[in-house]
C-alpha cells in the first residue's frame, strides 16, 4: 500500500524536493481542531445515514478524541511525509483504529474538507475579533469620558481649523470601529456555509446528509453547488478587505499618536509599556506600538491583494493554487488581533496634556469661521463675510494678534457691522458650545453621543 492516500496511481515517489515545496503541515497544522471537530461531525452524520454503523463512528470518534488530546499535550509527532494536517490525523487515525481508519473520508475529499477547515476556523476568529473591537471601543469610551470637556484644534490638511471636544474627536472612531463591526457581523452568515458533502467536486454516490453536519457544526447553512462548494474563498476575501480596513482605522489613529506624542505637539503621553527606547540616545521614548500597527496596515492590505491575484484566473473548481490563502489569512487573523488589542492597551493608559493642547488653541485663528457666521447674521452674504474675515486674519497676523485681541475699532475696519458681542463670538469655548448641530461638537451633543456608546458597550 502506498504511503500516500492518492498514491495507487502512481509508480515512483514523489521527489523529495517537491514533497518541501507542496507541504502545507508547518502552517496548516494550526486547524487541528477544527479538522477534528469536521471529521466528528462526518462520521456521526455517516452512522446516521447507515453508511457507517453506530460502533465504527463511535470508534473514529474516540481516536479523533485521543488524537487532539496528543496534539494539545505536545506528544503528537508531526511527520513532515504529511502533506498537511488532515493527512497527519487521518495517518494517526490509522495507526491507532486500524483500517477502520480509512472509513472515514468515505464521502468526503480534501477539497471539501480543507474548505470546512477554514470557514471554522474564520468564524470563531472572527467572533473573537468583534469582541477585541468591543475592549477597543470600551477603552476608548472611558477615554472619552476621562478627558470630558477638554477643548482642542480640529485639523483639516493637517493645518489648524476649528475648535472640537477631545472626546468628539475620539467618537469619531468609535464610528469607525462601529462600521468594522457592522461587516464582520454581515460577513458571518457567508462564512457559516458547510461545504462538507461536496466532496472532490461533484457529490458524492452516498446517501449523506450534509444539514447533519451543519447543524453538528453549528453552521446555518449548506452549500447550494458542489463546484462552487469546493473553489469558494469569497468569504476570506471579504475577510481581508475588512481586516485591512480596519488596520487602516487604527493606523490613522496609530499615526495621531504618533504626532500627538512628539515633541512639536506634546499633546499626549503614551504609557512606559507600550513604548520603547533608544540603544544610544537615553533621552528616547520611542512611540514604537503605534509605529508597527501603522507599518503592519501595509502587511494586511498586502495579503488581500495577494489572494486576489492567486484567485483572479483560477478555473473551477479546486487547484493547488488554493494552498496559498491559509498563510494570508492566518497571518492577517493574527496581526489584525493583537492590533486592535494593543491599541485598546495603548490608550487606556494614555494621557492627555490639557496645558499643550490649551495652548495650541492660539495661534491658528480657530473662530475666524465663527465671526463669519455672526457677520452672516448681521446680513451680509456668507462669500462677502469670508472675504471681510479673510483680510482681518490677515491683519491680526501681520499684528502678531489673535483675533479676540484687536480692539473693536480695528475688527470695523474690515467688518463694519461688527458690534461689541462679536468678542463672545470669538471665545473658544462659545465657538464650541455653538456647534449644536446634529453630530456637531457642542458638549450636549456630545454627551449624548458618549452616553449612546457607553449603553451600547454596557459602560
Amino acid at each position: 500500500m502506498s504511503d500516500k492516500p492518492w498514491g495507487g496511481r502512481f509508480r515512483e515517489k514523489t521527489a523529495g524536493e517537491v514533497e518541501d515545496f507542496t507541504c502545507s503541515l508547518h502552517f496548516d497544522r494550526r486547524l487541528y481542531r477544527q479538522d477534528i471537530a469536521g471529521s466528528m461531525a462526518h462520521a456521526r452524520m455517516l452512522a446516521k445515514q447507515g453508511i457507517l454503523s453506530q460502533s465504527e463512528a463511535a470508534a473514529i470518534i474516540q481516536g479523533l478524541a485521543e488524537i487532539r488530546q496528543e496534539i494539545e499535550s505536545g506528544e503528537f509527532v508531526f511527520d513532515p511525509a504529511m502533506e498537511d494536517i488532515h493527512m497527519a490525523i487521518e495517518a494517526r487515525l490509522s495507526a491507532k483504529i486500524g483500517d477502520l481508519g480509512g472509513k472515514l473520508h468515505t464521502a468526503r475529499s480534501r477539497n471539501d474538507q480543507v474548505a470546512l477547515d477554514v470557514r471554522l476556523y474564520l468564524a470563531e476568529e472572527v467572533e473573537g475579533l468583534l469582541e477585541d473591537l468591543i475592549e477597543l471601543r470600551r477603552s476608548a469610551a472611558r477615554l472619552a469620558r476621562r478627558y470630558f470637556g477638554l477643548i482642542m484644534p480640529g485639523y483639516t490638511h493637517l493645518q489648524r481649523a476649528q475648535p472640537v471636544l477631545f472626546t468628539h474627536h475620539m467618537l469619531a472612531y468609535d464610528e469607525m470601529w462601529r462600521r468594522d463591526m457592522s461587516r464582520l457581523q454581515e460577513s458571518l452568515p457567508r462564512i457559516k456555509v458547510s461545504p462538507l458533502g461536496a466532496a472532490a467536486l461533484a457529490g458524492t454516490t452516498f446517501p449523506i446528509d450534509p444539514h447533519v453536519t451543519a447543524a453538528e457544526l453549528g453552521f446555518a447553512d449548506v452549500f447550494r453547488n458542489s463546484l462552487d462548494a469546493v473553489s469558494d474563498r469569497d468569504f476570506i476575501l471579504e475577510f481581508l478587505a475588512h481586516a485591512a480596513l480596519i488596520m487602516v482605522h487604527l493606523s490613522r489613529l496609530a499615526e495621531e499618536l504618533i504626532l500627538w506624542s512628539s515633541s512639536e505637539f506634546g499633546f499626549v503621553e503614551i504609557a512606559d509599556a507600550y513604548a520603547t527606547g533608544s540603544s544610544i540616545m537615553p533621552q528616547k521614548k520611542n512611540p514604537d506600538v503605534a509605529e508597527l500597527i501603522r507599518g503592519k496596515t501595509g502587511r494586511v492590505a498586502g495579503h488581500l491583494m495577494g489572494l486576489l491575484m492567486t484567485l483572479k484566473g483560477l478555473p473551477l473548481t479546486y487547484n493547488r493554487d488554493l494552498q496559498e490563502d491559509k498563510e494570508p489569512l492566518f497571518d492577517a487573523v493574527d496581526t489584525v488581533r493583537s492590533s486592535v488589542q494593543l491599541m485598546a492597551g495603548m490608550l487606556e493608559g494614555l494621557k492627555l496634556k490639557p496645558e499643550r493642547l490649551n495652548a495650541a488653541l492660539h495661534g491658528g485663528y480657530l473662530s475666524a469661521t465663527d465671526m463669519a457666521d455672526y457677520l452672516v447674521n448681521q446680513g451680509l452674504p456668507f462669500r462677502t463675510a469670508h472675504e471681510q474675515v479673510g483680510r482681518l486674519v490677515g491683519y491680526a497676523e501681520f499684528q502678531g494678534k489673535e483675533l479676540w485681541e484687536l480692539s473693536l475699532e480695528e475688527i470695523q475696519r474690515f467688518a463694519s457691522q461688527a458690534g461689541p458681542d462679536i468678542f463672545d463670538w470669538l471665545k473658544i469655548d462659545n465657538v464650541v458650545a455653538r456647534r449644536t448641530s446634529p453630530g456637531g461638537t457642542a458638549p450636549a451633543r456630545v454627551e449624548e453621543a458618549l452616553k449612546k456608546v457607553e449603553k451600547e458597550l454596557g459602560l
